[in-house]
């Protein structure tokens, strides 16, 4: 009798599904019959396995490749964005089997965190709540927040200015300071300024009530380009919801996810970050696509 089927039965030193495999494979030369005896294994049992692993071979390429993204995206990526991740390859799965097959691999997103506040009382003037938490926009250039966040490395931080397009969640410009000045934010201002068409007009720009956004020096900047100002209400975080979320991004899918040694290391991920926000990460808003594909997108159609 084959080494094989004397394995068998040895003791349950093999586990049912390695049995079953077994037997799948001495069943051209040996009656099933006598090959389950040999295993102690009901029929039912060795067709359970079977089928069991013909399912995991099903999606075994799908596996690899939702492991590929997951870590290409540095496992920042959900089951939602993950679907459209594995359409842009050609795989085509409802939501629930992504969750599914995730699940089995211990793969699940990164999560999120608070914010640093800018607000020092009244330096001087406020300006309107335009925005009026309509945060939709129907083109680039159109409504556009800001505000700043603050980064600990050991006794050390970072401050980070940048500008969002409501259109589409892109990052227009950004500044990195190691203290929370006014020149981080004038020099961020000038920056998207530069991108903005010439034949644009009625553009609004809206922040908390930070000490910046009060600034004399700032307002005239906004002024000189037409920038409508808008201010969100007095201690209410909603009001500028969109670049509070970017900040709960940004720090769940980069700085909570490691320990930063320097301030520069720091400086540089979130450079590469930025760009990976806007040119490569998934948005379920966007229909599956990054800020800058939908914006060239929507100029296309």
């Amino acid at each position: 009798m084959s080494k094989k089927v004397v394995c068998l039965n040895s003791e349950g030193r093999s586990r049912e599904k390695e049995k079953a495999l077994i037997i799948q494979g001495l069943r051209q030369k040996h009656d099933l019959k006598m090959l389950l005896q040999a295993a102690d294994m009901a029929r039912s049992t060795f067709y359970y396995q079977i089928q069991k692993n013909k399912k995991a071979d099903k999606y075994g390429h799908l596996k690899i490749q939702i492991k590929n993204l997951y870590d290409q995206h540095k496992g920042r990526l959900g089951y939602r964005r993950m679907v459209y991740a594995l359409r842009e390859l050609g795989f085509h799965l409802n939501d629930k089997t992504v969750l599914r097959l995730m699940k089995s691999m211990g793969l699940k997103s990164v999560i999120r965190v608070k914010k640093y506040k800018t607000y020092r009382g009244q330096f001087g003037k406020v300006a309107e709540n335009v925005l009026q938490r309509n945060f939709r926009a129907d083109r680039p250039f159109q409504k556009w927040a800001t505000d700043v966040t603050e980064f600990k490395v050991g006794v050390q931080k970072l401050y980070l200015s940048p500008i969002i397009d409501l259109f589409n969640g892109e990052i227009i410009s950004y500044k990195l300071s190691e203290r929370p000045n006014f020149k981080q934010v004038t020099e961020m201002i000038k920056e998207a300024f530069i991108r903005i068409p010439k034949q644009q007009t009625a553009l609004i720009l809206h922040s908390d009530q930070g000490w910046q956004y009060q600034m004399k020096a700032y307002q005239k900047l906004l002024q000189e380009k037409a920038v409508i100002q808008s201010m969100s209400r007095k201690g209410n975080c909603l009001d500028n919801a969109v670049i509070e979320n970017f900040f709960g991004t940004i720090k769940s899918e980069l700085f909570y996810l490691k320990k930063y040694q320097t301030i520069e290391e720091l400086k540089m991920e979130i450079k590469s970050y930025i760009s990976y926000y806007n040119n490569d990460r998934i948005r379920l808003n966007l229909k599956g696509m990054s800020p800058v594909k939908y914006r060239t997108q929507m100029w296309k159609n």
